[in-house]
């Protein structure tokens, strides 16, 4: 997809305005000071923060309070309930990639990654920059990189990840890869890709991990469009309900991002918590 100059411009601006409602979320700011620290008027400010966030800049202020979260938790032992209260269920973009998951054998395992051929590329998407790499059997890695961050690293990463395989940059063939994942906006709304249609054909993933891991993944797949999880959730999903810790660090392990959906999983007091791709992207 083609991402626009004024795309990347929104996006420094929600996130800027995201920073800002963090460190400030118990004051409760008005419309006008936010939109003030993102540099643009309230009325188109209100426009491109729901485009982006799915909800209203009032709405995101609220599931950011944690008094608010807590006051409703203290009500309802529903955390559906309380999530869709609270707005962090109530995301209208979603899309459903219809993925397929597919994981390398112990052989491969143990030789990480020997004998496979990734093809990479750095490419512009609605949440910033992202590096993808794919195998004639599935992509097997989306990472989002930070403004200030060198490619380099988030190179280096993925290659550590497939060790001994063979790599080379391609970024014609990784192109229509990204168009899938994130696809062009309706000529209408330059903001955002459009929701996927059903029929336009399934993503492939592959991923290297251990057996737990892989059902951790998997599980996250099945999440319902739009909805979020616990830990508890996941851990009690995959009949391993004592396994929180080795559950959560499955998720931060993912090296899909987005694709399967670790940002949707949220802690049992209703809290977003941290995300291996920054905080704010999680809450974008």
């Amino acid at each position: 997809m083609i991402v626009t100059e004024q795309q990347q411009i929104n996006y420094q601006r929600i996130e800027q305005a995201i920073l800002f409602l963090e460190k400030n979320f118990k004051r409760q700011p008005e419309l006008n000071e936010i939109a003030e620290e993102a540099h643009v008027s309230p009325f188109h400010f209100q426009r491109i923060f729901t485009e982006w966030a799915g909800i209203s800049p009032k709405r995101f202020l609220q599931f950011l309070t944690v008094e608010f979260l807590k006051d409703r938790l203290a009500k309802s032992k529903n955390l559906e309930q309380v999530a869709e209260e609270a707005g962090l269920s109530s995301q209208s973009r979603v899309y459903d990639l219809f993925t397929t998951l597919e994981s390398v054998t112990p052989l491969e395992y143990k030789q990480k990654g020997h004998g496979l051929t990734i093809e990479y590329g750095l490419h512009e998407t609605p949440f910033g920059l992202a590096l993808i790499g794919v195998t004639t059997r599935g992509v097997c890695w989306l990472s989002f990189i930070a403004t200030d961050e060198d490619p380099r690293i988030e190179l280096e990463k993925m290659k550590t990840h497939w060790q001994n395989s063979v790599f080379h940059q391609n970024e014609n063939l990784t192109l229509s890869f990204i168009h899938k994942i994130f696809p062009s906006p309706h000529p209408s709304d330059t903001s955002l890709p459009r929701e996927r249609e059903r029929g336009e054909g399934k993503i492939h993933l592959l991923v290297k991990g251990t057996n737990f891991q892989v059902k951790v993944w998997d599980a996250l797949l099945k999440l319902p469009m739009g909805s979020v999880t616990t830990y508890q959730n996941i851990a009690t999903g995959i009949h391993n309900p004592k396994a929180l810790q080795a559950v959560g660090s499955a998720v931060g392990a993912n090296h899909l991002a987005y694709l399967i959906p670790c940002h949707r999983v949220i802690r049992k007091d209703g809290i977003l918590g941290e995300y291996r791709w920054s905080s704010v992207r999680k809450k974008e």
